[in-house]
């Protein structure tokens, strides 16, 4: 499966930042986010709402990383790619026009999804193409 191999490797990359960061947020979801100037305080009910986060996150990265080695699923885990980082940097762009501007690090998060998802999109469309030649 050569010809998808570049498809595979993005799969593989973004799949790890989703699965890191889930696991950030499930184990230490206070210096998570001191990292992007927020405190958490000792809301339970917020501290269950974002670990509630970092595991889909978590099961999201999985998924992502089985498409670049299950056949079956790489189409899925593609889609499941460029739907979660663009969902994400999209809301944020979104929250920017409602709220406000966001600490730094915020923004280049919602920089860095959606490049992320851009990319995935640009390689689910070349494999939909590969895949109809090869079909």
């Amino acid at each position: 499966m050569k010809k998808f191999a570049l498809l595979k490797t993005i799969l593989v990359l973004s799949g790890l930042v989703a699965s890191g960061i889930g696991v950030s947020i499930l184990i230490s979801p206070f210096s998570f986010y001191a990292g992007y100037g927020l405190a958490l305080g000792g809301n339970v009910s917020l501290l269950n709402e974002v670990r509630a986060s970092g595991g889909a996150l978590l099961a999201s990265g999985i998924l992502i990383i089985s498409g670049a080695f299950v056949d079956k699923l790489t189409f899925t885990a593609a889609l499941i790619a460029a739907l979660l980082y663009l969902s994400y940097g999209l809301s944020r762009v979104m929250s920017i026009a409602v709220d406000g501007m966001p600490s730094e690090g915020l923004i280049l998060a919602a920089a860095f999804e959606i490049t992320t998802g851009l990319v995935c999109v640009f390689a689910l469309v070349g494999y939909r193409e590969k895949g109809k030649k090869y079909a």
